[in-house]
């Protein structure tokens, strides 16, 4: 029997705050460019968590970045793929430097061990 699971995008949540960052982060974008991403986000459920380049590109271990460019406004979204065919996305940001910032990575390489530590929550849109 072959089972056709589709992938699932879910998102980070802290779970001591409640806050929800990179809801946040989307919320505050013009419609445009709200719309650009989750249709880029949409793009990845339905291949299965994986984008060649220029869409996509590998960071570090199993974190990749989204690219979802839009005009001047660079956006970049880190996530991976995790149990249960879920796309976990870790933290997103606008990218201002030719090179995506240590700092940016750190921050969703900490989310990224609070969820396989299982010390953060994970949500669907």
């Amino acid at each position: 029997m072959i089972y056709n699971e589709i992938y699932r995008i879910k998102f980070y949540r802290n779970s001591r705050t409640g806050q929800r960052p990179i809801r946040d982060y989307i919320d505050n974008l013009d419609l445009n460019q709200r719309t650009k991403i989750y249709k880029y986000l949409e793009f990845l459920r339905s291949r299965s968590g994986y984008l060649d380049e220029p869409y996509s590109r590998h960071i570090t271990g199993g974190i990749r970045e989204l690219r979802v460019d839009f005009s001047n406004c660079h956006h970049r979204i880190l996530y991976f793929c995790f149990v249960g065919k879920n796309v976990v996305i870790l933290h997103a940001f606008l990218k201002k430097t030719g090179k995506t910032s240590h700092r940016e990575i750190n921050i969703a390489l900490n989310r990224y061990y609070e969820i396989i530590n299982h010390s953060a929550e994970l949500y669907e849109e």
